[in-house]
């Protein structure tokens, strides 16, 4: 289970970052943040996509050294 959670967070990283950022960006030049949901949300969603990027930058880091 440890794994596949792993999996899944790199690919949310791999594949939803520029879509969240996007949004988010727009967004926050739209709208004023009044509501504690909505910043909790994009911090949740940013921590999601950077803890993707560290997990599959240590894996790449193994693989590369196993080379």
């Amino acid at each position: 289970m440890k794994q596949f959670l792993k999996y899944t967070i790199v690919w949310i990283s791999q594949n939803l970052a520029i879509p969240f950022w996007v949004v988010g960006h727009i967004h926050l030049s739209i709208h004023t943040f009044h509501d504690l949901y909505e910043i909790l949300s994009s911090i949740g969603m940013n921590i999601i996509v950077l803890t993707g990027f560290i997990i599959d930058y240590k894996n790449e880091r193994t693989e590369t050294k196993q080379s």
